[in-house]
């Protein structure tokens, strides 16, 4: 996970006490894989279209400049037969930091998916159904699914360490690479492409460009789709002292107070309540938090009672906590009545926790809902219908990635500061002034909230007429909603015709 920003695959965090190993043991070299490629054809209808495409699960050996390999990269790919060179594709991957591409795989962008309940209801137990997407993009492009290096099937190889590649900037050189070499093993360095990430994902995808558009072998990129964006950890860390966070979590938050129905009489459209908020939030509630022990008491008051009325949280607690509602505690005090606890990732799920009078939740609700049905199915869906028979686990949360992440391994004195990956998609499209974005955000996302999108796309030079923002009544995964599934669907389809017809 992100340093403080609680990315989906958070839990792993927690877990990876269990998985470390010996220092010595996991720095010592690994045999060199052979190269292997499963291949197996199918049919199916995508966008209207009947397309007959070939699945290839396969790996491939990540070199340093001296030829030396440091880690084994295994991706799936979709690929339509007869499609020729110049066919567009997307290369999707998740985020966590240690998060395999399981959630976009099997929840909206691959060929099948798991269907989940869509009211935000626990999906039980397996077996769970496994249906044909026939949204997926596979009738207008080609889709490579990425593992980054400890997650899904990719491992270290050779004489590579943690060092190598559990870091931001050693992420974003690695799954460059494995972009760079896909590319290369298929002959597609006229294709259109594009990238679509998710949470950490679009941290990610934003430190990739300087790779994938310099360097010896420069290729540009035509669009890039951010789902629940986290370039900017400023307004995504929910911490006391961050005055920016309080803010843009605020909207998120009192969308969640609505929809469980913790405010008398908000009746109204979604959209129009939290753009009410997200204006209380910029013109009063940020300046009052900025004046800090110089806000004059009947200001004070006076904030304190419009959060008590947005969000939920009595003005006792408000005034207590000194205008500060921080996330985590949230989750746990909206419905501490009931002894429920809304999750973070998707905060229209709710589930008893065992310790009724904690201060925060002790797991997230939302992960801990759908968690299951996500990693059973791919497995599933990779054995039965891919033949994939690999002798090693598929980690959809890579223990090691975890275990080993560090965010800046640069010398000499840094002082601490919150990630922050967007200047380099601001200065990509500067160098690239044809490529176009697509940002999706959930309202009910309380780990990258809707509100830190706008904050972050508007304040670091990026040019915004060539970004799209879209909005969904759902969570960070929003696509676990059925209505948001269609829309981001359809959306992302828009979105890369768009860039292709403009191009």
């Amino acid at each position: 996970m992100a340093r403080s920003i609680v990315h989906y695959m958070w839990v792993a965090v927690l877990l990876a006490g269990a998985f470390m190993v010996n220092a010595d043991e996991a720095d010592a070299p690994k045999p060199v894989p052979e190269a292997f490629q499963i291949i197996t054809d199918h049919k199916g209808r995508f966008g209207g279209k009947s397309v007959d495409y070939r699945a290839v699960v396969g790996n491939q050996m990540l070199k340093r400049g001296d030829g030396t390999v440091y880690a084994e990269a295994v991706t799936t790919s979709y690929i339509m037969k007869n499609a020729g060179p110049l066919r567009p594709v997307t290369f999707v991957f998740n985020g966590g930091p240690g998060s395999a591409s399981v959630w976009l795989h099997m929840g909206l962008m691959g060929p099948k998916r798991v269907r989940v309940p869509s009211d935000a209801a626990d999906a039980g137990l397996a077996p769970y159904q496994i249906e044909d997407n026939p949204l997926a993009l596979l009738d207008m492009n080609d889709l490579v699914f990425i593992d980054p290096i400890g997650t899904g099937f990719s491992r270290l190889a050779g004489d590579g360490k943690a060092e190598d590649v559990y870091g931001l900037e050693e992420d974003a050189r690695s799954v460059s690479e494995i972009v760079r070499e896909w590319v290369r093993s298929n002959g597609r360095w006229n294709a259109p492409k594009f990238i679509a990430g998710e949470s950490f994902g679009t941290t990610r995808v934003a430190a990739m460009l300087p790779y994938l558009q310099g360097g010896a072998e420069p290729m540009r990129i035509n669009g890039v789709i951010m789902i629940s964006q986290a370039m900017d950890y400023t307004g995504s860390t929910p911490v006391h002292d961050n005055l920016i966070a309080h803010v843009t979590y605020l909207p998120s938050l009192a969308a969640t107070a609505r929809y469980h129905g913790k405010l008398e009489g908000e009746k109204g459209d979604l959209s129009a309540f939290v753009a009410e908020v997200s204006a209380f939030a910029t013109d009063e509630y940020l300046p009052a938090l900025f004046k800090g022990s110089a806000l004059p008491q009947d200001e004070f008051n006076s904030i304190a009672s419009k959060l008590a009325a947005y969000t939920g949280i009595s003005e006792t607690y408000i005034k207590r906590a000194n205008l500060r509602i921080l996330t985590g505690r949230f989750a746990k005090e909206l419905l501490r009545d009931s002894g429920e606890i809304v999750g973070r990732l998707d905060a229209r799920y709710r589930t008893s926790d065992l310790d009724g009078v904690g201060e925060s939740a002790r797991f997230d609700a939302a992960s801990a809902a759908i968690s299951g049905a996500y990693s059973s199915s791919l497995r599933h869906f990779m054995q039965q219908e891919l033949n994939v028979q690999l002798d090693r686990p598929y980690y959809g949360s890579g223990p090691d990635v975890s275990a080993n992440w560090v965010y800046d391994r640069s010398e000499g004195y840094n002082e601490p500061s919150y990630v922050n990956t967007a200047p380099h998609l601001a200065e990509a499209m500067k160098l690239n002034p044809a490529l176009k974005i697509l940002v999706a955000s959930g309202y009910y996302d309380l780990v990258t909230p809707f509100f830190d999108a706008d904050y972050t796309v508007g304040r670091h030079g990026i040019d915004t007429s060539r970004v799209t923002m879209k909005y969904y009544e759902a969570g960070h995964m929003m696509y676990v909603y059925e209505n948001a599934f269609v829309s981001l669907a359809n959306d992302m389809r828009d979105f890369i015709v768009g860039s292709l017809e403009a191009n």
